[in-house]
């Protein structure tokens, strides 16, 4: 996909797919909760921190590759550091060929619970949302408010940060390592 885009203007729009999300996620007035149960990638991971609760398996692993083709995770940046912070944001992304265990996302705050099976992974999704869902939906939208407090300039900047994207996804570099 990333090959297809051959302008500014298509790199911005694709980017802006995740940015687009990400603010949907943010500003849904329900609790989304994450049920992840392999490994994700790039923006991936931006989607698993814009849930407000993730749960995850043992082999779901994490990485930021992007650096690694000639961009950078610009537009998951603001979710996956708000989750993890600006040091484990940084480590991801610079140590762009490295796995990250379920385990350390799990110490650094992506994932509330990690399980063992993806059976075990169900059982308690289901038994969390259903205490959930008996919850003051009104109290569940204000603890929504309060969690996200301090983006309501996402969607400007996530559109700005599409736009660094859309613009070295049509570099060179980003080119040829995309085509080996």
């Amino acid at each position: 996909e990333l090959l297809a885009v051959s302008n500014l203007e298509e790199g911005s729009r694709f980017f802006s797919g995740f940015a687009n999300l990400i603010n949907a996620m943010r500003t849904c007035k329900k609790i989304i909760i994450g049920r992840i149960h392999g490994k994700a990638v790039g923006g991936g991971v931006g989607i698993i921190a814009a849930c407000d609760y993730a749960f995850a398996t043992l082999e779901s692993s994490i990485k930021l590759s992007e650096l690694a083709i000639g961009i950078g995770p610009f537009v998951i940046e603001p979710a996956v550091s708000r989750k993890i912070g600006k040091m484990a944001m940084a480590e991801m992304t610079l140590a762009a060929h490295e796995w990250k265990t379920s385990s350390w996302a799990l110490q650094k705050g992506l994932y509330a619970k990690v399980l063992e099976t993806s059976e075990e992974l169900d059982l308690q999704v289901d038994t969390f949302t259903k205490k959930l869902a008996n919850y003051n939906p009104e109290a569940l939208s204000e603890m929504k408010k309060i969690f996200w407090e301090g983006t309501s300039h996402w969607d400007k900047l996530l559109k700005e940060r599409a736009a660094i994207s859309g613009k070295l996804v049509l570099s060179d570099f980003t080119k040829n390592a995309l085509i080996k």
